[in-house]
């Protein structure tokens, strides 16, 4: 088994990639609607383009709290959704701290 596990600094949640038994096989491009938040859904969108990659235009659905989105495909062909939302950008994650399986401390 070989397992990557991406994690970034102060998230609350992983990207995992690898060969998991527990995990089906999936044709390249069949993920739709994967999301992404960051804290500037404008500068994430130009680092896009900039490295060559087609974007869709921004879309704001609230102006109070940020609330942004625009969307991307990656070489295989999965749909990818970035969003910025402002509370989130402004309020950073509060840590958890790691449980046991039935909930006790590990």
């Amino acid at each position: 088994m070989h397992v990557v596990q991406l994690t970034p600094t102060g998230s609350g949640c992983s990207i995992v990639i690898g060969d998991l038994p527990s995990q089906t096989e999936m044709a390249p491009g069949s993920m739709r609607g994967l999301q992404l938040v960051v804290a500037d859904a404008a500068a994430a969108r130009q680092e896009l383009l900039d490295r060559g990659v087609e974007v869709s235009e921004i879309t704001v659905f609230d102006e109070r709290d940020g609330g942004t989105l625009f969307g991307f495909a990656d070489p295989d062909g999965n749909t990818w959704a970035v969003q910025q939302i402002k509370a989130r950008a402004e309020k950073p994650l509060i840590p958890v701290e790691a449980r046991g399986r039935f909930g006790e401390n590990a």
